[in-house]
């Protein structure tokens, strides 16, 4: 450009700095969009150590899996008091219940939760799932971060005595275990779609997303639900599927009320998990018996 349109282009600028801010901004966000297009999802970053194992699933066509690298951590008020992984396995036969599990935020309970899913088997065992931002060593959980492929998505398999006792007495939030009103053979097919999603998700890695992947959306599109507000509005995931039949009971109000769990994972969080399973399972069918009636969904 020669130096008079150079002049030009300075005086056109000048004379309308609203449009050049416009013009900067628009610049701005299409560099940042098109680092974010161009970001690889990875499976080999400096991870979070809590989040840092990625599990490896083995299925069988006849319905036998293993799960190399489920979590099993102890925990205290104060911290974590062990971190170990272990193997663990079993046929897709023997699983019996679904269990729903909200961590209501602190700060707007009503609006926002984590959600995750205890598999119950038939030898009063439990195997949990949590769905999760994968972070990095340096970095924290950030809803707008979520947005922009800041994080890798990861399905972690855990013992029940981790996933709750992490909730409900470290990080001292409420846990609320609701019943999933499936057939034996829904309750297979669910724990079939979930163990394939994450067998596939080791092999290609993906981008957790705010709004598209988070805990509950991810939950609902593994069981073949159609997309409701609550799959954002994650505190009223469980009101939704009571209100289609997925949680039993008259009253959403009376059945959060024997949901609530926190002071039951509390006495029992010292338990080994086979026994902590075990008790855990008679205090949530005590609670949620008066609203079994009928064990069929749409899943």
């Amino acid at each position: 450009m020669r130096g008079g349109g150079r002049g030009r282009l300075w005086q056109g600028l000048r004379a309308r700095p609203l449009r050049s801010g416009l013009i900067a901004l628009l610049a701005v966000l299409v560099l940042a969009e098109t680092a974010i297009i161009l970001r690889t999802p990875r499976l080999d970053r400096d991870w979070v150590e809590h989040l840092s194992v990625t599990p490896k699933i083995a299925l069988s066509p006849e319905g036998d899996f293993s799960i190399a690298g489920l979590r099993d951590w102890t925990y205290a008020a104060e911290g974590p008091l062990q971190k170990s992984w272990r193997a663990a396995g079993g046929r897709v036969a023997d699983v019996r219940a679904i269990w729903f599990v909200v961590e209501p935020h602190p700060g707007a309970p009503d609006l926002m939760a984590h959600t995750l899913l205890l598999f119950e088997f038939g030898d009063d065992r439990l195997l949990g799932l949590t769905i999760e931002a994968r972070r990095e060593a340096d970095e924290d959980y950030s809803a707008v971060a979520g947005l922009f492929n800041t994080f890798e998505l990861l399905y972690v398999w855990a013992s029940a005595r981790d996933l709750l006792v992490r909730r409900a007495v470290y990080l001292d939030h409420d846990v609320n275990v609701y019943r999933l009103a499936l057939t034996e053979s829904q309750a297979r097919s669910a724990l079939t779609r979930f163990l394939a999603s994450t067998q596939a998700l080791g092999a290609r890695p993906r981008f957790y997303h705010t709004l598209f992947s988070n805990c509950t959306n991810e939950l609902g599109k593994n069981a073949g639900l159609g997309w409701h507000p609550s799959f954002v509005l994650t505190g009223r995931a469980a009101g939704h599927l009571h209100g289609i039949g997925l949680i039993r009971g008259q009253s959403f109000e009376e059945v959060a009320q024997a949901a609530r769990m926190k002071e039951t994972i509390a006495r029992l969080a010292r338990l080994p998990a086979p026994a902590f399973d075990a008790a855990l399972l008679r205090a949530v069918r005590a609670a949620s018996e008066p609203h079994a009636a009928g064990e069929t969904g749409p899943v």
